[in-house]
């Protein structure tokens, strides 16, 4: 099954979707279901996608994000170090407390893009290790409830780690697809 209708935010969607299946495959049929997305549909989508991004004419990363989920619904500057960044931010249906963020340098190359917690929005009480569940926090909100946190390689594109501190003081480890939880280990000390 192909599609040759336009790309948009649901097909987008099923791209994070398609990442996170490596570790959270129960969540992913779930949530395709809920789009009313078929499993080749969700393959249509990456392979779609993966045809974009690897194309010789392909669009800049911004330009092809602008493309498929149209225009950004905040976009701010912030100051990384001496570096001042153009934010972008755009909705994800699936996920209404969440945004895509991504992160410009200045001529417009995409440093970061990754899933984030709306302005505004409640994020989770993160108090304890029970309190990590997939697909129920972000990178940096691990990173602030569980200090002290550092970055760690991920494991694939997409993919962040993120070495932090459990309140009983025992060091863990948590993997992030699109800066969303999917798993987390005590490690040993």
């Amino acid at each position: 099954m192909t599609s040759t209708g336009p790309f948009g935010p649901l097909q987008f969607q099923l791209v994070l979707l398609r990442r996170m299946a490596d570790h959270q495959p129960e969540l992913v049929d779930e949530a395709r279901r809920e789009l009313g997305v078929s499993l080749a549909g969700m393959r249509d989508a990456n392979r779609r996608w993966q045809a974009m991004v690897r194309s010789p004419r392909a669009r800049g990363t911004l330009a092809r994000y602008r493309s498929v989920l149209g225009p950004p619904e905040l976009t701010f500057r912030r100051t990384i170090g001496d570096l001042e960044c153009d934010v972008l931010l755009w909705p994800v249906p699936l996920w209404p407390d969440l945004r895509f963020e991504a992160t410009a340098a200045p001529g417009g190359a995409v440093w970061n893009e990754w899933l984030v917690r709306a302005p505004g929005a409640a994020g989770p009480g993160l108090r304890t290790a029970e309190d990590l569940r997939p697909w129920s926090c972000t990178v940096d909100e691990v990173a602030r409830a569980f200090p002290p946190a550092r970055p760690l390689e991920g494991t694939a594109p997409t993919r962040t780690g993120l070495a932090f501190t459990l309140p009983d003081g025992r060091p863990a480890a948590a993997e992030f697809t699109w800066g969303l939880l999917q798993r987390w280990s005590a490690r040993s000390a």
